[in-house]
């Protein structure tokens, strides 16, 4: 047996449906961001204050050891010893930057940017 009961959804219905969608759609688009924005700021935190610690206890140290080798080694010596550590400190600040440029190129909310590529693919599909 056939059942004729099935009603054709109207404008007005289709329209709801679709504004439903719509906004589900952006609700999900704004948690995700929202989301991304507390785990960007909490890795900025900690890039700042690791980055601003590190650099205070390196220069400390280093402080301190080169003048406690420069100051072992003997007189005529010396200038070579200090130009050796300059040869060092370089190849670390090379490194650093190297390290931080890395650390810079990750794109800040990578996902939510997908997910707008993807919708907007999805609507240019629509046309």
């Amino acid at each position: 047996m056939i059942d004729t009961d099935y009603q054709v959804p109207t404008f007005g219905k289709l329209a709801r449906r679709t504004m439903a969608t719509v906004v589900g759609a952006l609700q999900n688009r704004a948690e995700l961001f929202a989301l991304e924005f507390e785990e960007e700021n909490a890795r900025l935190l900690k890039l700042v204050l690791f980055g601003v610690g590190g650099v205070f206890l390196a220069m400390m140290t280093i402080l301190l050891v080169t003048g406690m080798v420069i100051f072992l080694v003997p007189e005529p010596q010396r200038v070579w010893a200090a130009l050796g550590f300059a040869v060092f400190y370089l190849v670390g600040t090379i490194a650093s930057v190297l390290t931080v440029k890395k650390l810079l190129k990750q794109a800040p909310f990578a996902e939510s940017m997908n997910q707008i590529k993807k919708d907007s693919e999805l609507l240019d599909a629509f046309k």
